[in-house]
């Protein structure tokens, strides 16, 4: 089943690169969210094949406690740098990954 371009993906289990991707974007989503994650653990995510690639990512922050992050991860040639777009906090397992 092919992505469409725009469309989002299924959601799939976290990935190593997927965590890879939290790791490196941890510090911007602490200062989003104007607080320290004693974990950061990817546990799923979407994606949306733009100029790039957003990522959905649901991530276990402690406990019961997630936040889903939008990440964009640039094309090669723009050297695949990742930015923080938005984070949304005082999720839980059961919420739903959604574009926003």
């Amino acid at each position: 089943m092919a992505t469409l371009v725009g469309g989002p993906s299924q959601v799939k289990q976290a990935t190593p690169e997927v965590q890879k991707i939290c790791d490196e974007i941890k510090h911007h989503a602490e200062e989003k969210a104007a607080k320290k994650f004693a974990v950061f653990i990817a546990k799923s995510f979407t994606t949306q094949v733009v100029a790039g690639t957003n990522y959905f990512i649901k991530v276990n922050v402690g406990g019961d406690e997630f936040v889903h992050l939008r990440v964009h991860k640039s094309l090669p040639h723009s050297g695949e740098k990742l930015q923080l777009h938005s984070i949304q906090t005082s999720k839980t397992q059961q919420d739903l990954i959604e574009y926003f």
